[in-house]
């Protein structure tokens, strides 16, 4: 997305929150989309070969989306809450490495 249009919105009054969500939000929502598809598609041919290659003993080879999986079938509200993190972790670190990918404005 063209920073432009975030600058006008600010030459226009608007605060970088209202400019995020009436101009930046609308603007990238079919590729956020498009990515968390993408995301999940990946993420569900990945945990074939985690269970089947990287076991699942708990403490050693357990990851967390195998952790989700068990805790699904017997406790749904763990399995939420470890969902839960895995998406506040990715979050974290998309959001720290913006600058980085996006560069300088």
């Amino acid at each position: 997305m063209d920073r432009r249009y975030e600058d006008v919105a600010a030459t226009l009054g608007a605060s970088r929150r209202v400019a995020f969500q009436r101009v930046t939000l609308p603007l990238i929502a079919p590729t956020v989309a498009a990515g968390a598809v993408l995301a999940w598609a990946r993420a569900l041919g990945e945990f074939g070969a985690t269970i089947t290659f990287a076991g699942n003993i708990v403490g050693r080879t357990q990851t967390l989306p195998l952790a989700v999986y068990l805790q699904l079938e017997s406790n749904p509200d763990m399995a939420i809450a470890l969902s839960l993190v895995l998406l506040a972790v990715s979050l974290t670190v998309i959001v720290s490495l913006r600058d980085r990918w996006l560069g300088p404005s």
